[in-house]
């Protein structure tokens, strides 16, 4: 390591260390965003919709015993409210705002098990909204309809990803008896205003994702040293250990780790499988940190060494990533980073001889508009089924401001890159048996058999600043840093 290598990796070090050291002395999230910043926030939501009223119901209690209450993203936004069984309503009349938040006690043999709710008064005082008993709400909002206001409802989900399953929740319970007793009242949805607020990162939330990004780094780093794994599930809890340990609340989603065959799915979860030398491990694992994700994939040898064939589609995929981050400038469309991702690793694909050329097509086994949407039935398309980027925040798939309006990068966005290839020939046997696959399967076969079951993603968290893109994960992933980070693993320690 150089000298100026040694120092980044200092001041790196200590910067991390003392921020470490505060949240550790604060305890909370709203030491590192202030209550000014949330106030901000409802005010901009008021600015947004002129006169109307916003209802939002925060998470219930937990029905099982696995893990802590945790606050749905966008009532946490709004609220800085992190306890069970709350509501949120705001008013505006011609952009200003008034505001309330309804909260349930606990019963006392509850808390017993769980502990006691923040009383009101304290939760007025320090998140600076007026607070009403939850019984109340209903009456509430039956006087606000009848003033004739448009409706936003900021529906009751814990992530964007699954909205469309899950519609019996609580406040979509709530909202379509209001409207059932209101016929008049017009009820639109919230999700679009509020997410465009969140997709720009302020400082503050900045400050969160990027110690997120230091600890998910720590994680990936132990996993690279542990010596001799046999099984996919001391992978990550060698991943997770660190994550905890560094004061991360949980993994901001489940963690993927996959090994051989199983890397090859993309959101493969039950981490049970055998991790067998020759074979790669895409480990796809984040830490959340004060409510806050980072999202970061790494594709590690057991043995410690890529062979030949893993290494060519390793550095494929590495390629492409590089490729993403020089057109990921502020000011520079999404599209451009994922079409330059694309271009790599369909020439690098054709060149491997697992597609037959640049443009050839297949019949896809899923619906798809071949003259519309071309891509969708390129055959490169197969190994490389998913797009690179997303959003990050309180959301692992969080709003960021290139998922809308001219779809440039912007100073405040949070995001990942994460190109990937997945060769198996399972994914052969899915096909229609049309003539144009049998010529595909054909052409591609013994290169198939060459690099099966070899799953390589690679997954980085960015930020935009006025300076430009800046990478803020920073686990080895050159081919020779990984080796080399490898290279230095103990003796296993403990016996089956």
């Amino acid at each position: 390591m150089s000298s100026t290598s040694i120092l980044r990796f200092s001041v790196r070090q200590a910067i991390s260390l003392a921020l470490a050291m505060i949240c550790s002395a604060t305890g909370s999230l709203s030491a590192q965003i202030s209550p000014a910043e949330f106030t901000a926030r409802r005010d901009s939501l008021a600015a947004r919709i002129d006169s109307g009223v916003v209802v939002a119901f925060g998470e219930r209690t937990p029905v099982t015993d696995f893990g802590p209450f945790n606050q749905l993203p966008a009532f946490h936004y709004l609220t800085d409210y992190d306890e069970a069984d709350a509501a949120f309503v705001l008013v505006a009349r011609n952009g200003r705002a008034a505001h309330w938040l309804f909260v349930a006690p606990v019963d006392p043999r509850s808390a017993f098990y769980y502990g006691y709710r923040t009383d009101s008064a304290t939760v007025a005082r320090t998140i600076g909204l007026t607070v009403r008993p939850f019984a109340s709400l209903q009456s509430v909002l039956d006087s606000l309809a009848a003033v004739k206001l448009p409706f936003y409802h900021l529906a009751d989900f814990s992530a964007g990803d699954f909205v469309g399953d899950d519609t019996l929740t609580r406040g979509r319970a709530t909202m379509k008896a209001l409207a059932a007793a209101h016929p008049e009242l017009v009820v639109r949805d919230a999700h679009t205003i509020v997410n465009r607020l969140r997709a720009r990162k302020s400082p503050a939330e900045l400050t969160l994702i990027r110690r997120a990004a230091e600890i998910t780094d720590a994680g990936h780093r132990a996993a690279m040293m542990l010596a001799e794994p046999r099984w996919e599930y001391e992978l990550q809890g060698t991943v997770e250990a660190e994550f905890m340990r560094l004061g991360a609340a949980r993994p901001s989603y489940g963690s993927i780790v996959g090994a051989g065959r199983n890397g090859t799915t993309l959101h493969y979860m039950k981490n049970r499988g055998p991790a067998k030398p020759g074979d790669l491990v895409v480990i796809d694992a984040g830490a959340e940190y004060e409510g806050y994700a980072a999202d970061v994939t790494r594709t590690i040898p057991v043995s410690g060494k890529y062979t030949p064939a893993q290494r060519e589609i390793y550095q494929l995929v590495r390629d492409a990533q590089a490729a993403a981050e020089r057109n990921a400038a502020p000011g520079k469309l999404a599209s451009a980073a994922a079409d330059s991702s694309v271009a790599v690793r369909v020439k690098g694909l054709a060149r491997l001889g697992l597609i037959q050329n640049d443009t050839a097509m297949f019949d896809p086994p899923w619906r798809a508009d071949c003259v519309r949407a071309p891509r969708s039935c390129s055959q490169a398309q197969l190994w490389m089924i998913h797009g690179i980027t997303h959003g990050l925040g309180l959301e692992v798939h969080d709003p960021a401001q290139f998922e809308t309006g001219n779809r440039t990068y912007q100073p405040g966005d949070a995001f990942t890159i994460e190109p990937g290839i997945y060769i198996s020939s399972a994914s052969l046997a899915v096909l229609p048996d049309t003539p144009r696959n049998r010529d595909f399967i054909a052409s591609v076969k013994a290169a198939v058999a060459r690099y099966e079951n070899t799953g390589v993603r690679i997954e980085d968290d960015y930020i935009v600043t006025g300076n430009g893109l800046e990478r803020i994960s920073h686990a080895p992933r050159e081919i020779a840093e990984i080796e080399a980070l490898m290279a230095k693993r103990g003796a296993r320690r403990i016996q089956p």
